[in-house]
C-alpha cells in the first residue's frame, strides 16, 4: 500500500501508540448481494493509532482507495438536512467571497452533484472531480461537469495547464478518506489561485472523542484531525488555516478557510485560535489525552449489548434505521447481526435489496416499518436523529420508540 508500513502518513514517525481497536471488521461500504452472502469475505484490523509525534489519528491502509472508492455505495443527496446544509453554504460563501460568472468553483469529491448544483443554479462556473464512476455518473446526468479521476497533485498540473484554477476549492468530507495526505494537499496549492480560498469540512477529532463517537472510524476514513494537527499539515505545504467554523454536520465537524501563505489579505480569525484553545484543554497535543478514549468505548459496547439482549429476551421487535458506514463499524464491533437486529431500512435505493457488511442484516425499503410495526427503531445515522424522528414520528401510533446509540444509550418515546 501507499503508506509507509507502520509510520504515519503525514510526518513518517513510527506509529505504535494505540488509540482504539475495534478488532476486525470488513471495509464499512462494501455491501453484499445475495450471491455473496455464501462467498467468501475479508475482514481487516480496524485499529486507530496516534502519531507520538504530530498527534494524527490514522488508520493504517490496508486496501487500496481505487478498490474503496471505484463504486461507491454512498449517494450524499438522499440526506434533507444535508442538502440543506449545502444550501446555505453556497448561499453565504458566494457571498463572502463575491463569486460570480467570472469566478470559478471546484469540488474534490463531489459525489453526485449534491452541492455543485447550488452554484450552477447562481451562474457560477464550477468543476467536479469524483473517482466513483456510478456517482459521477449521477452528477453529469444534472449538468455537472466532472471529471471522474482520484486528485492528486498529477491532476492538479494537468488542470492548471488547461488553466483552470479556482477562486473556491471545496472538499467536503474527502480529507479523512485520503492516504496520501501530503502529495494530496500539494496539489490543492497547486490548483488554487494567487488570491484563492480553500474550504474543508471534516469530522472534528475532539468531538468524536468528547461524544465517544467511535463508529466514525472505519477503514474508509484513514484519518482524524484535531485544528492543532490539520494546521501542520496544511502549513508543510505553503497554505494557511485564517478561518474556521465549528458545524453541527457529523457529530460535530470543522470547516476550514484555507489561503496561500502568501496571500497577506487574510488575516487569521479569532475562531482559529478559540479552537486550539480549547483542543490544548483537553490534552490533544500530548499523549496522555488520547488514552481514555477506548475505556469509554467498550463501556458504550456492553451497554449496547445488555439492551439487545433483554429486548430478545422480552420478545421485543427490533428494526434499524439507516445503512450508514459509521453504522457497519458499530455493528461489527458490538456483534449485533440478523438474530438482534430484523433488518434496517434506508432511503437510498441504491442500498435497498443489499446486505450489511459482516452483520449480513439485508436493507429494505423504508415502508417496511408501517407493515412490521416494531417495538424499537435502532438509528444507525445518529447525525440525523433530529431528521429521522421526525420522518419516522409515526412509529409512536402503536408504541414504537427510537434508540440513538451515540454518545450513549437513550430511548427516545
Amino acid at each position: 500500500m501507499n503508506q509507509e508500513k507502520g509510520n504515519c502518513r503525514f510526518c513518517h514517525s513510527p506509529l505504535d501508540q494505540s488509540f482504539c481497536n475495534l478488532g476486525m471488521t470488513p471495509l464499512s461500504n462494501s455491501y453484499l448481494s445475495q450471491s455473496e452472502l455464501e462467498k467468501g469475505e475479508m475482514f481487516y484490523p480496524l485499529h486507530a493509532y496516534v502519531c507520538r509525534r504530530c498527534f494524527l489519528v490514522q488508520v493504517k491502509e490496508y486496501e487500496l482507495p481505487e478498490n474503496i472508492f471505484g463504486d461507491y455505495a454512498y449517494f450524499s443527496s438522499y440526506s434533507d438536512t444535508w442538502l440543506q446544509h449545502c444550501r446555505e453554504y453556497a448561499e453565504n460563501i458566494s457571498s463572502r467571497l463575491h463569486l460570480d460568472s467570472s469566478t470559478q468553483v471546484i469540488e474534490i469529491a463531489s459525489n453526485d452533484g449534491y452541492l455543485l448544483q447550488f452554484f450552477k443554479k447562481r451562474h457560477i462556473p464550477i468543476l467536479g472531480i469524483e473517482p466513483a464512476n456510478n456517482v459521477a455518473k449521477v452528477a453529469q446526468e444534472k449538468g455537472i461537469p466532472t471529471r471522474v479521476r482520484f486528485f492528486n497533485s498529477q491532476l492538479a498540473e494537468e488542470l492548471k495547464k488547461e488553466k483552470i484554477q479556482a477562486d473556491l476549492l471545496i472538499g467536503n468530507n474527502v480529507l479523512a478518506h485520503v492516504p496520501g495526505l501530503n502529495d494530496f494537499i500539494k496539489g490543492m496549492k497547486t490548483l488554487l489561485k494567487s488570491s484563492g480560498v480553500i474550504t474543508m469540512e471534516f469530522p472534528h477529532l475532539l468531538r468524536l472523542m468528547e461524544s465517544n463517537q467511535f463508529d466514525t472510524i472505519y477503514h474508509e476514513h484513514f484519518s482524524y484531525f484535531s485544528l492543532l494537527t490539520v494546521e501542520k499539515i496544511f502549513a508543510a505545504q505553503g497554505l494557511k488555516i485564517f478561518d474556521v467554523d465549528e458545524l453541527l454536520t457529523h457529530g460535530g465537524s470543522l470547516r476550514i478557510y484555507v489561503c496561500h501563505l502568501e496571500d497577506q489579505k487574510k488575516t487569521i480569525s479569532p475562531n482559529v485560535l478559540r479552537i486550539q484553545d480549547a483542543e490544548l484543554k483537553l490534552q490533544l497535543n500530548h499523549l496522555k489525552g488520547y488514552k481514555q478514549f477506548a475505556i469509554g468505548v467498550q463501556q458504550l459496547k456492553s451497554d449496547l449489548l445488555q439492551f439487545f439482549l433483554e429486548c430478545k429476551n422480552q420478545g421485543k421487535k427490533i428494526a434499524g434505521y439507516g445503512a450508514p458506514a459509521k453504522g457497519n463499524t458499530l455493528l461489527n464491533f458490538c456483534g449485533i447481526r440478523s438474530e438482534f437486529l430484523d433488518f434496517t431500512v434506508d432511503r437510498s435505493p441504491h442500498k435497498q435489496g443489499r446486505y450489511l457488511p459482516g452483520t449480513h442484516i439485508p436493507i429494505k425499503s423504508v415502508d417496511l416499518i408501517k407493515e412490521t410495526k416494531p417495538d424499537y427503531l435502532f438509528i444507525l445515522p445518529w447525525n440525523l436523529k433530529e431528521e429521522i424522528i421526525k420522518q419516522m414520528g409515526y412509529i409512536r401510533t402503536w408504541g414504537g420508540k427510537f434508540v440513538v446509540p451515540i454518545p450513549k444509550l437513550e430511548i427516545i418515546s
